[in-house]
């Protein structure tokens, strides 16, 4: 079965409703046996492709994942990235910004990780945490040290939102290519995989207090991600809602997305001119020898 990415992008200007929006679809796998064999076709068509990527030099690949707490980021990159040079790709995790970072503009502590041209960078959480997080909790703000006038209620988030749209935008035009995942849980897949993580001792670090102090705010924060999705997703920069709730469904769907951008690019391998193509016959000579 063919799997269809564009049912799952923000289309521009779309006013998007979570609730209307399935946390869990039909899979596009048969058994586990086949959702294995369809993931190692993805990551050798995908690994052939960053292997292009590379060679034309003319593009780079950001990949941003935002996800509630268990919503699958890590597992979700780990799997589908599996087949990924580690040469060509880096994956950056950003957690409680440190003191230099809140002495900068919300910005600077992701663009210093943006890619270089020729490879894929992944942001496991990113730039969009501080319209999400502290969206929930915007005492937060307090501890980013900002001018009093700027912290203006709805202000602050219609300016961020126009700096994440312009950094993207920005990013376009210099052949960074930006692809979202928000990929979209259930409150009880979610209650299920933290039960999940205290009843296995092996995964008993996954889960903490804090994470269930964050659950209270769930309606708090498919709030903040519907604004976020609804004012972020552009044709350059698409947000795609992936569901979440069936991990491997959501693997496959997500690594049919990264081939199809990749597939979009119009990359080729460097021509040979004529100059070049004398100095590869000079090197066969000395090799012959």
């Amino acid at each position: 079965m063919k799997i269809k990415t564009k049912d799952f992008c923000v289309r521009e200007g779309e006013k998007v409703r979570l609730k209307k929006w399935p946390t869990r679809v039909k899979p596009f796998y048969k058994s586990k046996e086949h959702y294995q064999k369809l993931l190692e076709a993805h990551t050798r068509e995908m690994s052939r492709r960053q292997g292009l990527l590379y060679a034309d030099g003319r593009y780079a690949l950001l990949l941003i994942f935002q996800a509630m707490d268990a919503g699958g980021k890590d597992g979700a990159i780990k799997h589908v990235m599996s087949g990924i040079n580690p040469q060509g790709c880096a994956v950056f995790s950003f957690k409680k910004p440190s003191d230099e970072e809140l002495a900068h503009d919300f910005l600077w502590r992701t663009t210093r990780c943006l890619p270089e041209r020729g490879r894929i960078g992944i942001f496991n959480r990113s730039y969009y945490e501080e319209v999400l997080v502290l969206r929930v909790h915007p005492e937060l703000l307090r501890a980013q040290k900002l001018p009093e006038e700027l912290i203006d209620g709805e202000k602050i988030w219609d300016g961020r939102y126009r700096s994440i749209l312009d950094l993207e935008k920005h990013l376009y035009r210099n052949g960074t290519c930006v692809v979202k995942f928000f990929l979209h849980l259930s409150k009880e897949e979610q209650r299920r995989r933290f039960l999940e993580r205290i009843t296995h001792a092996d995964k008993n670090w996954k889960i903490t207090g804090s994470d269930i102090a964050e659950r209270a705010h769930w309606k708090e924060y498919q709030q903040a991600y519907e604004k976020c999705l609804s004012v972020t997703s552009t044709g350059h920069a698409p947000w795609f809602v992936v569901p979440a709730d069936d991990k491997e469904n959501a693997r496959l769907i997500i690594s049919q997305v990264v081939l199809d951008t990749l597939e979009r690019l119009k990359m080729n391998y460097p021509e040979s001119d004529n100059a070049r193509w004398k100095e590869l016959q000079s090197i066969r000579r000395q090799l012959a020898k």
